[in-house]
């Protein structure tokens, strides 16, 4: 008996948002997992947005997934040799897979994203593109659209490990919109393209947050505060789900309140991690998630786009610390960082270390005698990851 592979319900929605801007929405109605192995009750969607000023500007792109639907509607939307700009709200590929098909169609684009998402870029796209790099502060104008009258002009705001270490926020001054990608998002699919039913979408929301944007709290009131110090924001647009609008204050609210009960204290775990390294990001995403579960404190640490300066006080000030094994030949970059974390140690300190199954490792237990040898104590032993990580391997992590 032949039994036929399930086919995917994948479609996709092109809706206005406001003045002289359109989000493409890819709907993947039956995705049931997702990053760790997160469980998914209602599918997914990845969000992309288009601005027309003077210049044209197409923020993110989509999962590889939908290549021959997705290029198809955004050449009805607009010819790709049109677009000015890409704006990069961070790398991870369910939002950049399609980067590499967009250059081939338009080799003079300009991509617009953070010092670490264009370095990134370099290894996923493997061809030569034009770049700015942008951080907290940095503006930048597409002009006004001659037919609305609209001023569209983007404010940036940094926001690291949101969940991963090269996002961005994009702040469009002439709609209020504000297109954060990952954060405030969730893992819902329908074809609301605004939060209409704020009851539907809430356990999903708040799902989202502890899965991904909890073990990154203080992050999260970090950005929160950059926040604030822009005009009234109109619409939420994110990575994921509907755009959130009709009940804006209510889900910023939440994200507050969530993340200030997360930091209070003063005693927390660093976990380290090597983006784009092996396994170590998503392994990392399970510990921390396996310590917020014990409704213990975590901040998630990039050893590669942390500054030094925030390294020592996050390392330092923490009660207990997580590593993960680092390649035999580290560049010059990371080697400093590894220098400051093991600098930054103390003997009052717990520390654990795990498997990044990066392919060139350090031996986990070269690296459990190195970090001893500052006189920490071990809080477990040393977390080895034989194989490929499979579902089994995660759930030991937590």
């Amino acid at each position: 008996m032949v039994v036929a592979a399930a086919v995917q319900r994948l479609t996709l929605q092109c809706e206005e948002i406001g003045d002289d801007t359109s989000t493409i929405r890819s709907l993947d109605w039956d995705r049931s997992r997702f990053d760790i192995e997160f469980g998914l009750r209602n599918g997914t969607t990845y969000n992309a947005f288009l601005v027309r000023g003077e210049r044209t500007a197409l923020i993110d792109t989509c999962h590889e997934k939908f290549r021959e639907s997705w290029i198809p509607l955004l050449k009805q939307q607009i010819d790709p040799m049109s677009i000015d700009l890409l704006i990069v709200s961070h790398t991870e590929p369910d939002h950049s897979g399609l980067i590499g098909d967009l250059i081939d169609l338009n080799p003079d684009i300009e991509i617009v994203g953070s010092k670490v998402a264009l370095q990134f870029l370099v290894d996923q796209v493997h061809r030569p593109f034009k770049s700015r790099a942008v951080k907290s502060g940095d503006e930048l104008d597409l002009g006004i659209n001659p037919e609305s009258g609209s001023h569209h002009r983007f404010e940036f705001i940094s926001a690291p490990n949101l969940h991963w270490p090269d996002t961005i926020f994009s702040f469009d001054h002439g709609t209020g919109i504000l297109y954060t990608c990952d954060a405030f998002g969730l893992h819902y699919c329908s074809d609301d393209v605004f939060d209409r039913d704020p009851g539907a979408i809430a356990p999903d929301f708040r799902f989202y947050y502890d899965c991904l944007m909890g073990p990154n709290a203080r992050s999260v009131l970090q950005a929160l505060k950059r926040m604030d110090g822009l005009p009234e924001i109109s619409t939420i647009a994110v990575g994921h789900g509907p755009m959130l609008r009709h009940h804006l204050s209510h889900w910023v609210n939440d994200y507050r309140e969530w993340s200030g009960q997360r930091s209070k204290g003063e005693n927390y775990a660093a976990v380290c991690y090597l983006s784009q390294y092996g396994f170590s990001d998503r392994i990392s995403q399970a510990i921390a998630h396996g310590i917020s579960k014990a409704d213990a404190q975590v901040q998630l640490v990039d050893l590669r786009a942390t500054d030094p300066q925030e390294l020592t006080a996050l390392i330092g000030d923490a009660k207990a610390v997580v590593v993960p094994t680092w390649p035999t030949t580290p560049d010059s970059e990371l080697q400093a960082s590894i220098g400051t974390l093991i600098a930054a140690l103390h003997s009052k300190q717990l520390v654990g270390v795990y498997d990044a199954f990066g392919g060139d490792d350090e031996p986990i237990d070269a690296v459990a005698d190195q970090l001893r040898s500052q006189g920490v104590k071990s809080a477990f032993t040393p977390l080895r990851i034989r194989q490929l990580p499979q579902g089994s391997d995660y759930q030991r992590c937590e």
